[in-house]
């Protein structure tokens, strides 16, 4: 995988098997992609056959897509109050880290959770346990393969709704799991973040560099937003027709800083053609 081209994708779908995401994104010019390698509202979910796995590597290497971003279950909520909740979650997050390993994923994206019930103290004590226990004795040792915990639109109880949250979550899984960070810009900017401004956005990257260092932005999610800067309203927009707009999207992508991410667009699909279009707009973008 050439790391010199800037890798630009979206979620896709997996109809026909995780495999064909790599000849849906081919085509719609799609450099990277984001999948769910289940139902994501399902707690079990079957292996993903061993032809898939096969097939996706396959295809990925002729075509030099990747990263392959899996977007975890929205179902697993990691430091949940509830125990029998959260000992499902576990297991869950086991199935979704074995069949990211299996389809060679280099990126398995994790929303923390909600630690309502609890301190944040304990919020964060309890996830970093729980992810350590979903992947402690499995094989990712020399893959590359790493978790990666995304910020939050910093709704109450939402783990990971600041950076300092995400940070020290990474922290403190530092000596027992692959962690890095995937940071949403709809989210960000719903948290209250300014990345509309110019002087905005540098402040804010300044304060990512303070808290989990700029290298371990492994994948930002490029989602315009719906709704106003700290309204906390999780609500994706297409590029450049929401609240964040079209100018923030380019200094973003042309950020010598952020050279090593990937960006995946997690747009609405309102019309045929808007996973296109938003690969699209955001290509169009790069200096």
């Amino acid at each position: 995988m050439s790391s010199t081209v800037k890798r630009i994708g979206i979620h896709l779908g997996t109809g026909g098997g995780a495999s064909t995401a790599v000849e849906r994104a081919r085509e719609i010019g799609a450099n990277t992609f984001q999948i769910f390698s289940s139902s994501p509202r399902m707690w079990r979910a079957p292996k993903v056959p061993k032809e898939q796995c096969d097939r996706m590597r396959e295809l990925r290497a002729k075509y030099d897509v990747g990263p392959l971003v899996i977007h975890t279950s929205y179902l697993v909520n990691v430091c949940s109050q509830n125990e029998e909740v959260r000992q499902k979650s576990i297991a869950a997050f086991r199935g979704e880290i074995e069949r990211a390993l299996a389809l060679g994923s280099e990126y398995l994206v994790l929303h923390p959770g909600s630690w309502k019930g609890l301190t944040r103290e304990e919020g964060l004590k309890l996830a970093a346990e729980s992810i350590s226990m979903a992947i402690d004795g499995l094989p990712w040792e020399g893959t590359g393969f790493h978790i990666l915990i995304e910020n939050t639109a910093g709704a109450e109880f939402s783990l990971g709704g600041s950076f300092e949250q995400v940070a020290e979550l990474v922290e403190r899984l530092r000596a027992s799991a692959p962690v890095a960070v995937c940071l949403d810009t709809c989210h960000t900017h719903v948290a209250g973040y300014d990345i509309v401004s110019p002087e905005g956005y540098e402040e804010t990257v300044k304060q990512i560099d303070a808290t989990m260092g700029l290298a371990s932005v492994r994948v930002w999610h490029c989602n315009d937003a719906k709704a106003a800067r700290g309204s906390k309203l999780d609500r994706h927009e297409n590029i450049g027709e929401g609240t964040i707009g079209i100018e923030p999207f380019r200094r973003l992508l042309n950020d010598p800083r952020f050279s090593h991410s990937a960006f995946i667009a997690e747009t609405p699909v309102d019309e045929p053609g808007d996973d296109q279009r938003n690969v699209n707009t955001l290509r169009s973008l790069i200096r």
